[in-house]
């Protein structure tokens, strides 16, 4: 695993995290830490394999026990499958996942039901609402913002109005890259994101209502769960212009996306 400095003023610090290489077959993913002062959170911490790299890197820069928050944007397994590990690991942490997935995540680990947890999950729990909300981080704090059906039900994404990044989870993900490379050309770039968020992001009016919600923000870096980031408000807004007008997900269905005579038809139910 190898670590990028997103930025650093002395006190405030967001790095981002990515496998060397996808030799185990799964998904690239990126993951975050931002620090201010002595407390810090760890931004969609990831699956289980991701735990103990992620553990090693994060130890450079600050102990384990001054992590205040594990911050999950979505249920995913690239995003929750460790999450059990931090509660067992880091006993002080809290866990913070959109309130629409409290229930389901007991299921990614028997740790929640066989007693291994000194506290009740829902001690060490918060649950973000629909409209998103803001969690205090030393002097500062991360701003939850809605991101609904992008592409999870519930999902969110996050803000830190110190380095003015915003954490967009699947947003503007792709497969080329990790975080530690940035966007130079957007349309050279569309066609390593154009596949996925036709197929991953619910419609056009999400999107469309996504975008003009996160357009007053002041954002200096986009920087997606997985693939390269955008680093600077006019890449940021490029690209709101292109998603806000992409067709994707259930606008793209008809007749024919529920056919499925052909199977019927090697059945022999026909």
């Amino acid at each position: 695993m190898q670590h990028h400095i997103l930025y650093d003023d002395g006190h405030h610090k967001c790095i981002a995290f990515s496998m060397i290489d996808d030799a185990d077959e799964s998904v690239p993913s990126n993951q975050f830490l931002v620090i201010d002062g002595n407390e810090a959170c760890i931004i969609d911490p990831g699956g289980d394999l991701t735990f103990t790299p992620l553990t090693l890197q994060i130890t450079k820069f600050i102990p384990m026990n001054k992590i205040k928050y594990v911050i999950g944007s979505h249920q995913d397994p690239d995003i929750l499958a460790s999450m059990p590990r931090w509660l067992l690991h880091v006993e002080n942490t809290t866990l913070i996942i959109p309130k629409l997935w409290e229930r389901f995540l007991p299921h990614y680990n028997s740790a929640f039901t066989k007693g291994r947890l000194h506290h009740k999950l829902s001690e060490r729990l918060i649950g973000i609402p629909d409209e998103g909300d803001y969690y205090p981080l030393g002097e500062s704090g991360i701003v939850a913002i809605p991101a609904h059906f992008l592409h999870s039900v519930g999902n969110m994404q996050f803000y830190d109005p110190i380095s003015k990044i915003l954490f967009s989870g699947d947003m503007g993900a792709s497969l080329v890259g990790d975080s530690g490379d940035v966007v130079t050309d957007f349309e050279a770039h569309i066609p390593n994101m154009y596949g996925f968020h036709r197929r991953y992001m619910v419609s056009n009016k999400a999107t469309q209502l996504w975008a003009k919600s996160v357009a007053k923000l002041d954002v200096a870096k986009m920087v997606p769960q997985h693939g390269k980031r955008f680093d600077s408000n006019k890449m940021f807004h490029q690209f709101l212009n292109w998603i806000a007008k992409l067709e994707c997900g259930v606008d793209l269905l008809n007749e024919y996306s529920y056919n499925f005579d052909k199977q019927l038809a090697k059945a022999e139910v026909f």
